[in-house]
Order: C-alpha cells, then sequence, then structure tokens
C-alpha cells in the first residue's frame, strides 16, 4: 500500500512541475520537470519534416508527421522572425525544425514557413506562429501542454489558437 501511495505522490510532483514550466514570463527561467520525456522530433534539417491533423476532443489539431501534437506560445509575435522561448523554456519546449525543403503537409491549411531558431537552426512556423513540442508529452496524441501556464496552445489546421 505505501508503494502505491509513493507513486502517486512522486506523478502528482512530476505533473506539478511540468505543468508549471513556461509560464506567461517568457523569458523566465523555471525547474525543468523532474523527469524527461522522449520527445519523437525529427533531426534538425532533416528533409521528412510534415505537418499533418489529428481528430482530439479539442477539435482537430496540427501534428507531425509521427503523430506528435505542435503549440504555440502566445508570448511570441505572430508573424515575426525570432522565438521568446529560450533558456529552461526551450528545453521543456523544443522548437519543430524545419527540413532542408518544404514540409510534407497532411490537412494542414495554414501558411507554412520557418524561423530561425534559437539554435540557428530552422523552426517551422504555422500562421505566423513558432512551433514547439512539449517534454511532458511521451506518445503521439497527447496534449498535456495545452492551456499551460495560460499561453501555450494547440492549433487547428489553419493555424488559429484553440483555447479551451
Amino acid at each position: 500500500m505505501n508503494v502505491k501511495i509513493g507513486i502517486g505522490v512522486a506523478i502528482a510532483s512530476v505533473a506539478i512541475l511540468g505543468l508549471s514550466a513556461c509560464s506567461s514570463d517568457a523569458k523566465k527561467d523555471v525547474a525543468a520537470p523532474a523527469t524527461s520525456a522522449a520527445v519523437m522530433t525529427p533531426a534538425a534539417g532533416d528533409a521528412g519534416a510534415s505537418l499533418g491533423t489529428a481528430d482530439t476532443t479539442l477539435g482537430t489539431i496540427v501534428v507531425d508527421g509521427k503523430g506528435m501534437v505542435v503549440y504555440e506560445f502566445d508570448t511570441d509575435t505572430q508573424g515575426g522572425d525570432s522565438s521568446t522561448c529560450t533558456g529552461t523554456c526551450a528545453t521543456n519546449w523544443p522548437a519543430v525544425p524545419g527540413g532542408a525543403s518544404a514540409p510534407t503537409l497532411d490537412g494542414v491549411t495554414g501558411p507554412v514557413g520557418t524561423i530561425t531558431g534559437i539554435d540557428g537552426q530552422p523552426q517551422l512556423t504555422l500562421n505566423g506562429w513558432p512551433l514547439y513540442y512539449f517534454a511532458g508529452d511521451k506518445a503521439a496524441g497527447d496534449t498535456n501542454g495545452q492551456g499551460v501556464g495560460g499561453v501555450w496552445w494547440v492549433l487547428t489546421p489553419a493555424g488559429e489558437l484553440i483555447k479551451n
């Protein structure tokens, strides 16, 4: 019985740490989650970068080619040329890398482009929003980053924010 309680407390602690990552102060460094998640991302410069859609309880949202959900960060400027997610924020919210060529799109209707990410590599954008993964999403379709800190949101295929 004590083992079950200990596991429950550990899971709750990890969840609280993950939810506190990157609040409304974009440049504020916050504690990294207690455990690291294996975020499935294509390698920077990978010509196989792709975006598609998935039907979820939030509606139809944008995912990468492996089904991992992508997010936008309210502190970024739509249509801007840079990311505001740096330091620990960038660790918890890795940029969705752009490929050497245009990404493959399946069901995505908004304009897709790139900016130069904080690491100097191309970062995909949708409707002018730089795209990110959330380290707390462990499997395709996870939406654990939705609404974190009131500034992280999934996107419709047109690149509009879903704030629910």
